[in-house]
């Protein structure tokens, strides 16, 4: 007669443990700030009255099965990291963090190289405005930094209008082995179908990933947002779950979803993703990227 042990060491209980253990769920995008006089915000910033602190995010972690999180540095301080570099301090099992530096800056190299050696970062975010004011995407401090950032193995994230996208191919082709993650889809418009062409050309480079992230925001339909899974599908479709990862973008999306909406659309919904697609999506892909002492 079997024994509890031998039983669970049988082939058929493996495949039982298999089929019922829940995917690894990671979230690869959020925001956390504090009105905290120690963390001052910008002089140019205008923040939420509302904390959106390490804590409140933590408890909304635990209560909706999220085992880790990436955090990407919010606007509000700027290209100050102080309080997301304290965060990581005190939570290095549960965050990952991704900092800004300014990219009109010179030395904008050099501190990406402190924020990771000596602050653990592990990786940058670049946001250029689809106007003049982003032309810098395509400037001379450019390929400093983004060598920088494949010399430090650490990946570039950028957030920018699916018509910038043709801008930083010189930038990916110039560095072929730099991990690069395109947030939100780019952003690119649901009623301009054509120009997530712009977003698909980049699946020719192994190392481009892409945040299927912001359902909510492109979305014209309520919940679970049907004209979203559509583009999501087509960026499945080209560049498979491996390259693909989710993200709530909490607080920002609280405007049009709950915390546990967000995990939910992407754990429960999405019906095209088979199981093991899934778990890439929900937690592996992004494992790869960040990767958590698991």
């Amino acid at each position: 007669m079997l024994n509890r042990r031998t039983f669970l060491a049988t082939p058929f209980a493996a495949g039982l443990l298999a089929q019922t253990a829940k995917p690894l769920i990671i979230d690869s995008h959020v925001h956390v700030w504090k009105h905290d006089p120690a963390f001052p915000f910008a002089k140019e910033a205008h923040p939420p009255a509302e904390d959106a602190s390490a804590e409140m995010l933590l408890d909304l972690m635990k209560a909706n099965g999220v085992s880790r999180t990436v955090i990407i540095q919010v606007i509000h301080y700027r290209w100050d990291n102080s309080y997301l570099a304290d965060v990581l301090k005190r939570y290095p099992q549960q965050f990952k963090g991704v900092c800004r530096v300014n990219p009109e800056d010179p030395a904008a190299p050099d501190h990406l190289s402190k924020l990771t050696e000596e602050q653990d970062f592990r990786g940058v975010r670049l946001s250029p405005s689809g106007n003049a004011d982003g032309d810098w995407i395509h400037g001379l401090l450019m390929p400093p930094l983004w060598k920088r950032c494949a010399q430090l193995k650490v990946p570039m994230t950028v957030l920018a209008p699916v018509t910038r996208l043709p801008e930083i191919v010189p930038l990916i082709e110039q560095n072929p082995d730099l991990t690069v993650v395109i947030d939100h889809m780019a952003d690119s418009p649901l009623n301009q179908p054509e120009k997530l062409d712009l977003l698909l050309a980049l699946a020719r480079y192994p190392k481009v990933y892409v945040k299927i992230s912001h359902m909510w925001s492109l979305s014209k339909q309520p919940y679970p947002f049907a004209d979203a899974q559509t583009q999501v599908k087509r960026l499945y479709d080209k560049f498979g779950a491996r390259r693909l990862m989710w993200g709530t973008d909490w607080p920002i999306s609280l405007k049009q979803v709950s915390y546990p909406q967000a995990v939910e659309l992407f754990r429960d919904h999405l019906g095209f993703f088979n199981p093991d697609d899934r778990a890439w999506i929900l937690g592996k892909t992004v494992q790869q990227v960040w990767p958590f002492g698991l």
